[in-house]
């Protein structure tokens, strides 16, 4: 089954512009590097929870809009393929990462498929 890269992150809402930029570019490079599907989707009904929730998760304060994206990978072979290439091209690069977002605050991992249910895309 496929392995799934899992993100939560809290974005300014004024900056929904240059974080749509940035990742079109780091998405379009996970794809380049076999990634079958990455999506990318900003906070539309988000609720607030009695314990717990994506705000407090990421400390988003009043501003910030919950961005929630996943990256498919065909296997964690190919994943881990791509994550030492993304890590070299950036030790390499001389291009300073301007992120619009906190990320330091950015919940990731990484997730074994063991159900996958619906239509093939």
């Amino acid at each position: 089954m496929s392995y799934i890269d899992g993100f939560v992150l809290a974005v300014p809402a004024a900056n929904r512009d240059r974080y749509e930029a940035v990742a079109r570019k780091f998405d379009a490079m996970m794809v380049e590097h076999g990634a079958l599907r990455v999506v990318e989707a900003w906070g539309d009904d988000v609720s607030h929870g009695k314990r717990t929730d994506f705000y407090r998760a990421t400390e988003a304060t009043d501003d910030e809009v919950v961005v929630f994206s996943w990256a498919e990978w065909p296997d964690k072979a190919t994943r881990d393929t791509a994550h030492a290439a993304f890590q070299k091209i950036m030790a390499e690069s001389t291009e300073p990462m301007d992120m619009p977002f906190d990320g330091a605050r950015m919940i990731m991992g990484g997730f074994a498929t063991f159900l996958s249910l619906g239509a093939a895309l």
